[in-house]
């Protein structure tokens, strides 16, 4: 007979979200024992312990008979809840004066250096493919198909190594703007080239090719609009929350998400427009909402973010154990040749056309730097296992890709922090900010080069800001910011600049009082 139970142990019930908590407070626990010793937290890149860690679990639950499915990275996981966040934070607080002034040489590294190194890569390695080198065929489109993937430079691989080295703001957002447009290029041409793999080279017409180039362009762009849209939602929805402040943050994080689903959904890209949202939204609702509204934006944001980040690791690395391999010595090694050698040569070819182009000059430090920041990642692993399993190479696809990840991880990650310290590259200036006599001169120097650039007839980067910024101070910020009147000049930055500058003094003459009020004590 059955009888009443006080307790019941019911594992199904709360087996997925125990599981995503369970494996996020192990790996934040693993991060924190890296840096118990400092030199070692510093001298090897968060990325690759982690990695580590989950090929170390990924072994023992291997050994435990675990199933696979417990511990496996699956795509839809990983592009619809664990990149979303990474990607939001990395647009949301990209510096946008510095993307602005570097807007060229981003989009160049970004659209034409990706679209070199795939097809450089691609067809190399269908060239060696005709001398039978490699232990599985493959058709052109389907090598094209591995080589838009492993193009993919992982901002995730990039913002934990450049973060923690603390590189300059030119090198930082030069590389970290590639990498972050690199992924929406390198997913569009993923695409392109897959849709090419299923219809089959022998149904193909010149139509079919038109088309796909066609469709490069259309999913870059709708992305980025559709970004700006819900930039343009978010920001008009948290102007009208003066009398319920709680949901502005929600607008926040709700909205880009919406923006990232909503290209995912309509085939555009959803990187491009998370990325856009985020650069577009800010300055609008950072004044919508209150000082502690935002600092909790800052943080929630920086956590989910944190959070997604150390599980992808971790989880590549349990991947690595889960995955059926095959090996092919070959093809492994070329590959990771290929990778570094077309990216030299892209970004030599690149720099020398930027440096005829533009004042501010790639030295050949910086150019050894853009070199080395080709990081690869989850995103490339990501798009590897969601390859057409129709594809009779995808499992030597997805061995290479990990090699190269792990290659790139390990040993650029490992050892990029010694090579900036012998080639003396300039750090980043830590616990800087700028006085407001530095404000008020930037401020005068930008509209006196925004005149000088105007007499002469030139459309420069300074002219083109100072449009801008009276368009947005005469049209957009009246519409999308309350309690913001029409005018042709906008002081807010230097106003702000004032406030921040004033309460940091202010905190700092408290912190002097209460320690005389100590010592008089």
């Amino acid at each position: 007979p059955n009888h009443f139970k006080i307790l019941s142990f019911d594992w199904h019930h709360v087996e997925t979200p125990y599981t995503v908590s369970a494996w996020i407070l192990l790996a934040s626990i693993a991060k924190i024992l890296f840096h118990v010793h400092k030199e070692f937290g510093e001298s090897i890149p968060d990325s690759a312990l982690l990695i580590v860690v989950g090929l170390i679990l990924g072994y023992a639950l291997q050994k435990l008979h675990v199933s696979n499915e417990l511990f496996t990275l699956k795509s839809t996981t990983f592009f619809l809840y664990l990149l979303p966040p990474i990607i939001f934070d990395a647009g949301y607080f990209m510096p946008n004066r510095q993307l602005f002034e570097n807007w060229d040489s981003v989009l160049l590294f970004a659209f034409i250096g990706t679209i070199w190194n795939t097809l450089s890569i691609g067809f190399s390695l269908s060239i060696l493919s005709k001398f039978k080198l490699f232990s599985v065929p493959f058709t052109n489109f389907e090598i094209l198909l591995f080589a838009s993937l492993i193009s993919a430079v992982d901002p995730v691989a990039v913002i934990a190594v450049f973060e923690e080295i603390h590189v300059n703001e030119f090198l930082f957002i030069n590389v970290f703007g590639e990498a972050l447009f690199n992924d929406g290029v390198s997913v569009v041409l993923y695409q392109m080239f897959r849709k090419f793999t299923l219809i089959g080279i022998n149904n193909l017409d010149p139509f079919d090719y038109l088309a796909g180039v066609l469709s490069f362009v259309v999913i870059a762009l709708g992305g980025t609009v559709i970004g700006i849209f819900f930039a343009f939602l978010v920001s008009i929805l948290t102007r009208f929350t003066s009398r319920v402040k709680i949901l502005a943050p929600v607008f926040v994080f709700v909205i880009p998400y919406l923006a990232y689903l909503s290209a995912e959904m309509f085939g555009f890209s959803s990187i491009l427009a998370i990325v856009a949202c985020g650069i577009m939204m800010k300055q609008y609702v950072k004044g919508n909402m209150s000082h502690d509204a935002n600092n909790s934006v800052k943080y929630f944001v920086k956590m989910l973010a944190q959070s997604s980040e150390t599980v992808i690791f971790m989880f590549l690395g349990l991947s690595t154990i889960s995955s059926v391999h095959q090996w092919d010595t070959t093809f492994v090694f070329v590959t990771i040749a290929f990778c570094l050698f077309y990216r030299i040569i892209g970004v030599i070819i690149q720099c020398s056309v930027l440096n005829r182009i533009r004042n501010k000059k790639f030295s050949l430090r910086d150019q050894f730097v853009l070199c080395y920041g080709g990081l690869r990642g989850a995103i490339a692993f990501g798009l590897v296992v969601s390859l057409p399993s129709e594809i009779e190479a995808k499992r030597m696809f997805v061995t290479t890709c990990i090699a190269v990840i792990f290659f790139t991880v390990f040993l650029m990650g490992i050892t990029i922090r010694p090579l900036l310290f012998l080639l003396k590259v300039e750090k980043a200036q830590l616990d800087y900010e700028a006085m407001m006599v530095e404000k008020v001169y930037n401020k005068y120097f930008d509209y006196t080069m925004a005149g000088i650039e105007d007499i002469i007839g030139q459309r420069g980067r300074h002219f083109i800001r100072d449009a801008f910024e009276r368009f947005n101070a005469k049209l957009l910020k009246p519409l999308l910011m309350r309690n913001v009147k029409r005018k042709a000049f906008d002081a807010s930055d230097i106003v702000r600049a004032y406030n921040k500058i004033t309460l940091a003094e202010a905190v700092k003459i408290a912190q002097i009082g209460r320690k005389m009020n100590k010592l008089e004590i």
